[in-house]
């Protein structure tokens, strides 16, 4: 038996509990009179200790029909393991169950068997215990016999697998426990041997520090406390029952009170209190046991199903769990590092507040960890901080007192969330707290209009909306509160009546900017309904609406029209003046069923509609309001429907009058010899932008603009004294006229001649905008500068594209002349500091106005940037853009790089010209600041690399998509740097040699061949002297020169390959000697030449790529680099052709022909001037890598070893250091090592041999280098 000594501190099973479950029906004894005939003789035989084995008592018995050999038989299939059966999932548990409960009746050692293997297999476990094993050894020894027979190859086992049978499976390992637990309810689990057994192997698996054990054993172990629990519950109702059956017989008079009865139950309550001792003792067991080690263990998934099985207990079984000493860890675990383990502490806590008699007992645990409930609505997770608020709103519902108004305002904000989960549950915490109160004075008020309930809860809405002083976006307020309260949202009614009726004695009426957010919000009520999804910023997209959904839509659809057809002309009249009122009302006939105005006789309102918008036209110059009646009316003018008639009427009478008011005005205004007055400007401004605002929306060419609105800029570019605003709002009239001509040109509804007519408007009007970008408004010159992009760009080659070839004749390109003009407006009005703008013509210098000024430079960057993606401008042009990548980053990052990716995708080669173009430009800005003597060490020429490292890596991981456009690169940036000579005579370095060290951080992206032909390149450019030269001043040659020549012989440098360089870093002994082909001269045999026969060599150790990945050797000796290797040999590395002078460099452009020089006697001259130099500078280094030697040997030794797994009789590893010089340039120092040291079999796709095989060269040579230039084959 299980022993109990601290039961009764933990657990308190009241004698008389009170619960609403009852029994299960289907159960051999609901009233548990043979509850304790299952112990049968092994309860006579004495109770035996918990992990104890009984041995015996199943030889020759009988199975069971449905078990042979302790294996399921179904349907004629045998060998089938419990765990099989139950992973299939095609019995029913319940048989499964009784089919095993059956076998264990005949031979329950054998049966138990199977269900500690189950076990063990469901954790993946391939071992199986045996029947030896099993009556032979303890618990522990089992689970150390199954550790190491577990297969640790692969982390996953059947709770971690993914796919629906696992999914099923653990459903159906969950039900197995329950069922069979329930099933053995009156009698086995009694019989202190199939629990015991049980419970101290879980209790054992569930210490292992196998994952698949833990995890298994604790799930197996928490389902089976909530089985006992299930039984605990009850044994508890019916003792309950047996009591009352009890009381009420000796409350019987004697004469009939039965005496055998009261003996009976007697017995049973005394049977039925003992059988509630041995599960407390289980309960207690697998509590102790499991679960206060299991809640905190390592894994988040297993702390997650204690804690889900905890909420189960105290809700199941309030009496005996919910308590403090239970609640607190539930409490503990609230601050859980994971969001799943968190998030079941809040569905737990859930399930108990929701019930209110349950709530009430938490008011200790409520006081002490409220405040972190409260601050978890905040939570990282989303998932986690929905399910506090709803939990906050639970806790609301128990008790109005619990929460303060710090903790309710912590979660309102919430409602304007743009996660729409926490938005939609903060809405329905504040409909409960605000909205959800009744008091006796409310019964009586009418169901509708401004005296009714609905009329004080929408005051109370527009008030909390009005105090949310952070947000003003109604339509999120109405979004969050659409779930819970719609209902009233939709009580437009009401609204209408709160804005239009005049208050009742002694109401208080709605102030000014009440009415203004009781608008707003009525009109992000009328839209959710209408469109019936979430504002912007919430939600992925539009929903699919069902045929329910669809028809509340139209119902929907319908009152709105039916209600504010009659309402909104009266609305419109209250609140003509007023420009936010007007606009959000003038938005509402878009959401009408324009069929309504007939079908339900309402064409007076139309007319009054009609009229009262004509009057906001009328009194209103305010761009929002303007752009609302034109909006309005392009939606009523629709020629579906029978209206449109009556109101397209009322427009032609209406912009009549606006273009005869407008062309008056102007012959007033443009008078020669007089100067304007401000009231005429007035006059004439607010007519134009009455117009410009229609015209955006209606087609006006038959009114003929153009040549009134050419006049007035033309006037203004003349006398250079016209207001700004109307030159602002003149030239955005004339872009709409041109543009509403270009449509009507592409429809082919234009007569002859209006393409004639349309190319010179068009082109007339680009000249005007050029010559405005010159002015000294800069509101104006913005204004100029955005239109003519768009023009440019909707004329360009795309205006023929989808089969308008036709019209060609208004294609529209730049000239040289207005790119420049372009492109020095974006340079002096976009590239700027923000203290530099002056845009704000001043306004208060505060952040709002930053922040706007910055959207409005970016719209002006991205109006170009679509030029130069369109091919509208030169590619090129965009030098000067992409230059700025990182000086501002943070405010134009995203353009520049979205545009540099854009001509990428058009052009390659062009974009890369343009890429180094630009490097080229900040270098030259960089020498006419800093002078040709710059430090390299400097923030300017760092900033440089910087950003040739930043536009390194744009061009991805694929190094043959972007093969010829790096190889372009590398000669343009060649070229550059030997354009300019030294300004300090021969014998000093090129003015612009620097360059070079730029040009090297995109070395990497060439793949072997393509550096051999670079390297070849750069060769053309350099005398021998140059070669010899190993000054500072000459460094960035040298380091461009070793990036060119580092992993040259080496396909892996390739980052889309993949393989690991570590191949390269250890070099075998049994290298295959060159063929005789590649056979090379004596003295070149230590060269670094970049010939294939160098690069075949296995004994030639070439300079390690810059920072190659070796994740075993990792020596950083510093090396002077000023001192060259041994095998550095200049006449194999600069092997200068025979055409080309040896002491004089030649440009490309300038050499001959024809120049003959014997090279046999130059390779002479230069190999014998070289051997002395290469035998002293050779010694050097013997005695200076010598000293290091001695120390790195061991440690490489024993690094090789750990990553190749070497023995300790291997021979001393080849080492491949990779060297720092003082200019972080990486060499190796392997040149005085014994390279016959070992012997390391390399996989065959790192063979070196084979490695120049990898990659065919498919890139021709022609495509970065003229043979005019070359006058050579470079392969």
């Amino acid at each position: 038996m299980i022993a109990a000594q601290d039961l009764h501190a933990e657990f308190q099973f009241p004698q008389e509990a009170e619960s609403q479950l009852s029994s299960d029906t289907d159960l051999e004894d609901p009233d548990g009179k043979n509850a304790k005939t299952g112990k049968g003789v092994a309860a006579k035989k004495g109770k035996k200790a918990l992990g104890d084995k009984a041995k015996g008592g199943g030889a020759g018995r009988v199975p069971a029909l449905g078990w042979v050999n302790g294996h399921h038989q179904e349907n004629g299939m045998e060998n089938m393991t419990l765990f099989e059966v139950v992973k299939m999932g095609k019995s029913a548990t319940q048989s499964v169950v009784d089919d095993w409960i059956e076998a264990y009746k005949h031979d329950r050692d054998t049966a138990l068997l199977d269900l500690i293997n189950f076990f063990i297999q469901c954790s993946g476990c391939k071992g199986a215990v045996s029947g030896e094993m099993f009556r032979h050894m303890q618990n522990s020894e089992i689970i150390r016999k199954m550790t190491e027979e577990f297969d640790e190859d692969s982390g996953d086992y059947p709770l971690t697998l993914s796919g629906p049978q696992w999914k099923k499976f653990r459903i159906n390992f969950c039900d197995f426990i329950a069922v069979l637990v329930r099933q053995c309810q009156y009698s086995i689990i009694y019989d202190e041997y199939m629990m015991d057994t049980v419970i101290s192997l879980l209790t054992g698996l569930s210490d292992s520090q196998v994952r698949a054990f833990r995890h298994t054993s604790t799930l197996a172990a928490m389902k089976l406390m909530t089985a006992l629990v299930n039984v605990a519950l009850n044994l508890s109702i019916n003792m309950d029952n047996t009591q009352r059956q009890y009381e009420a017989e000796r409350n019987k008079v004697i004469a009939k009170r039965a005496n055998d009865r009261l003996e009976l139950l007697l017995q049973k309550r005394k049977e039925l209190q003992e059988n509630q001792d041995e599960i407390e003792n289980m309960m207690n067991a697998i509590f102790k046991g499991v679960f206060v080690h299991r809640y905190r263990d390592a894994i988040a998934e297993i702390r997650a199903i204690c804690i889900e099985e905890i909420g189960v207990w105290m809700k199941l079984y309030s009496d005996a769990f919910l308590n403090d000493s239970y609640l607190k860890y539930v409490g503990w675990t609230m601050h859980d590092k994971q969001g799943e383990v968190r998030l079941k502490c809040l569905t737990a806590l859930q399930g108990l507040y929701y019930n209110r008699e349950l709530s009430a007992r938490l008011e200790l645990f409520t006081s002490r960890f409220k405040d972190r409930i409260v601050s978890m609505t905040l939570d990282k997770e989303y998932d986690v901080a929905v399910q506090a608020i709803k939990l906050l709103t639970l806790v609301l519902q128990s008790s109005d007192e619990v929460l303060t108004a710090e903790d309710c305002e912590s979660v309102y904000h919430l409602v304007y969330s743009a996660h729409r989960p926490i938005a939609i549950a903060a809405g329905e915490f504040l409909f409960k707290k605000l909205f959800n109160h009744r008091g006796p004075e409310e019964e009586g008020l009418p169901r509708r209009g401004r005296q009714s309930l609905n009329g004080s809860l929408i005051k109370t809405t527009v008030f909390f909306f009005l105090e949310s002083e952070l947000h003003e976006h109604g339509a999120y307020l109405v979004d969050s509160l659409w779930e819970c309260a719609s209902e009233l949202l939709k009580d437009w009614e009401t609204m209408i009546s709160l804005l239009l009726d005049e208050p009742m004695p002694g109401e208080e009426a709605l102030t000014d900017r009440q009415e203004t957010a009781l608008v707003e919000i009525m009109l992000c009520a009328i839209r959710q309904a209408c469109e019936c999804h979430p504002p912007v910023g919430r939600g992925t997209g539009k929903r699919v609406l069902t045929a329910k959904e669809k028809k509340t839509q139209l119902d929907d659809r319908t009152r709105v029209t039916e209600m504010f057809a009659v309402a909104l002309p009266l609305l419109l009249a209250k609140y003509c003046v007023d420009i936010d009122k007007v606009t959000n009302l003038l938005q509402i006939p878009k959401f009408f069923d324009l069929d309504i105005y007939t079908t339900g006789r309402l064409e007076k309102h139309l007319d009054a509609l009609l009229r009262q918008i004509w009057e906001v036209v009328d009194k209103h110059t305010d761009t929002e309001v303007l752009e609302a009646c034109s909006t309005t009316y392009h939606y009523l003018c629709n020629e579906e429907f029978t209206i449109f008639n009556r109101v397209d009427i009322a427009r032609s009478q209406l912009l009549d009058e606006l273009v005869d008011k407008f062309n008056r005005l102007l012959e007033d205004f443009l008078q020669e010899g007089e100067e304007p007055d401000e009231d005429d400007a007035y006059q004439v401004l607010s007519t134009l932008k009455k117009i410009t605002a229609f015209h955006n929306a209606h087609d006006l060419t038959k009114w003929d603009l153009f040549t009134s609105n050419y006049r007035l800029l033309n006037t203004g570019l003349q006398n250079g004294d016209m207001p700004e605003q109307i030159v602002i709002h003149t030239m955005q009239c004339t872009h709409y006229i041109v543009l509403w001509h270009l449509a009507k040109v592409s429809d082919g509804s234009s007569v002859k001649g209006d393409m004639v007519t349309l190319r010179k408007q068009m082109r007339a009007f680009c000249l005007m905008c050029q010559r405005y970008i010159n002015s000294i408004n800069t509101a104006v010159k913005e204004q100029a500068f955005t239109i003519l992009c768009d023009l440019l760009l909707i004329f360009s080659h795309q205006i023929m594209s989808s089969g308008r070839e036709q019209l060609e004749s208004l294609v529209y390109t730049p000239d040289s002349s207005l790119q420049a003009e372009l492109l020095n407006f974006i340079l002096d009005h976009v590239f700027i500091d923000q203290d530099d703008d002056n845009s704000t013509d001043g306004q208060q210098d505060d952040e709002a106005s930053k922040i706007e000024a910055l959207h409005k430079r970016r719209n002006l960057l991205a109006a170009y940037c679509k030029l130069i993606i369109y091919n509208v401008v030169e590619i090129n042009t965009g030098a000067d853009i992409f230059k700025q990548y990182m000086r501002y980053y943070n405010d134009y990052g995203d353009i520049i790089k979205e545009t540099m990716s854009k001509t990428r995708q058009i052009d390659k080669i062009q974009c890369a010209k343009t890429l180094i173009l630009s490097l080229q430009k900040l270098f030259n800005e960089m020498l006419s600041e800093l002078g040709f003597n710059f430090d390299r060490s400097s923030s300017a020429f760092c900033g440089i690399k910087e950003l040739a490292r930043r536009f390194s890596l744009t061009f991805g991981l694929d190094q043959l998509k972007t093969r010829e456009a790096i190889a372009m690169l590398h000669k343009d940036g060649i070229e550059f740097a030997f354009k300019e000579p030294s300004p300090q005579g021969e014998g000093s370095p090129p003015l612009n040699l620097a360059f070079l060290d730029i040009l090297s951080e995109f070395s990497s992206k060439l793949i072997r061949q393509d550096k051999r032909t670079v390297h070849m390149y750069l060769e053309r450019f350099m005398t021998f002297q140059m070669a010899l030269q190993r000054e500072d001043c000459w460094l960035p040659l040298i380091a461009y020169r070793n990036s060119l020549q580092a992993g040259a012989d080496d396909d892996t440098m390739s980052v889309i390959s993949g393989i690991s360089s570590r191949g390269s870093t250890v070099r075998s002994k049994k290298s295959k000697p060159p063929t005789a082909s590649k056979r090379k001269l004596p003295e070149e045999e230590n060269s670094c030449s970049s010939s294939d026969a160098v690069w075949m060599n296995r004994e030639q150790n070439v300079q390690t790529p810059v920072m190659m990945h070796s994740p075993h050797l990792t020596s950083t000796v510093l090396r002077d680099p000023k001192k060259m290797r041994p095998e550095d040999s200049y006449t194999a590395t600069f092997t200068m052709p025979a055409e080309q002078h040896p002491h004089q460099p030649v440009p490309p452009q300038q050499q001959p022909h024809h120049q003959h020089q014997a090279a046999i006697d130059y390779n002479t001259q230069v190999t014998w001037m070289l051997t002395q130099r290469q035998q002293a500078e050779a010694r050097q280094h013997q005695e200076r890598v010598s000293m290091h030697y001695a120390k790195m040997r061991n440690h490489m030794q024993q690094a090789i070893r750990r990553g190749s797994g070497l023995m300790e009789d291997d021979e001393e590893p080849i080492v491949e250091d990779v060297m720092m010089s003082s200019e972080d340039r990486l060499e190796d120092i392997n040149e005085g090592m014994d390279f016959d040291t070992m012997d390391i079999d390399l996989p065959a796709s790192k063979n070196r041999r084979e490695r120049t095989e990898l990659k065919p060269d498919y890139f021709d040579p022609s495509s970065i280098m003229d043979d005019s230039v070359l006058n050579v084959s470079m392969f």
